[in-house]
């Protein structure tokens, strides 16, 4: 019989060894406790919410990279945008 390590209660996927303060470590475990959830869970789930936060800072400044963007307007475009702006009712 394979050795399944989800069936023993484990997380599927990587493990790894990370240090942290012990006030933290400690609050972590509470909050585990609270939410009934694993350590290995509250860590993950963590780690996925801090990856996605910053995840768009990278494609802001990617964004702000492109050849362009920083370009001054269009006056084509900038007349037809007043004059638009002056015929709509607010």
């Amino acid at each position: 019989m394979a050795h399944n390590s989800f069936m023993n209660g484990y997380t599927p996927g990587m493990k790894t060894a990370i240090s942290v303060p012990n006030d933290v470590f400690e609050a972590a475990e509470r909050l585990a406790a609270e939410t009934h959830q694993s350590r290995s869970q509250l860590y993950s789930q963590a780690i996925r919410e801090y990856v996605a936060r910053h995840s768009a800072d990278r494609i802001t400044t990617s964004l702000n990279a492109v050849p362009g963007i920083e370009s001054p307007p269009d006056e084509f475009v900038s007349e037809a945008a007043r004059l638009i702006l002056e015929q709509t009712e607010w």
